[in-house]
C-alpha cells in the first residue's frame, strides 16, 4: 500500500466545507420530496447547489479533479492519477 501524501490544511479544509454544503443539500432534497411548493426551501436548495459548485471549482483549480462521470474536467496530461486517493489522505 502506498504512503499517505501529506496535504496542506487548506485541502481538508475545502473537503469539510464541500461535505457539509453537500448535506445541507441532501436533507433539503428530502424536506423537498414531501414539500414541493415551499419556495423558500428550493431558494435555499438553489443557494446550496450554486455554493457547492463554487466549493468543487476552488478545490479542483487547487487539488485537481474531484468528481467522476463527467462531472469534473481533466487537464493535460491526464490528471486524475495525481490526486490522493481518499484512503491516501
Amino acid at each position: 500500500m502506498t504512503e499517505p501524501r501529506p496535504m496542506p490544511d487548506s485541502y481538508y479544509q475545502q473537503l469539510e466545507q464541500i461535505q457539509a454544503i453537500d448535506f445541507v443539500l441532501v436533507e433539503l432534497t428530502l424536506y423537498l420530496d414531501t414539500h414541493p411548493d415551499d419556495v423558500d426551501a428550493i431558494n435555499q436548495f438553489n443557494q446550496a447547489a450554486f455554493q457547492s459548485r463554487q466549493l468543487k471549482n476552488k478545490f479542483e483549480e487547487e487539488f485537481g479533479p474531484l468528481m467522476q462521470y463527467g462531472q469534473s474536467y481533466s487537464g493535460y496530461p491526464w490528471n486524475w492519477k495525481e490526486a490522493p486517493w481518499p484512503w491516501q489522505v
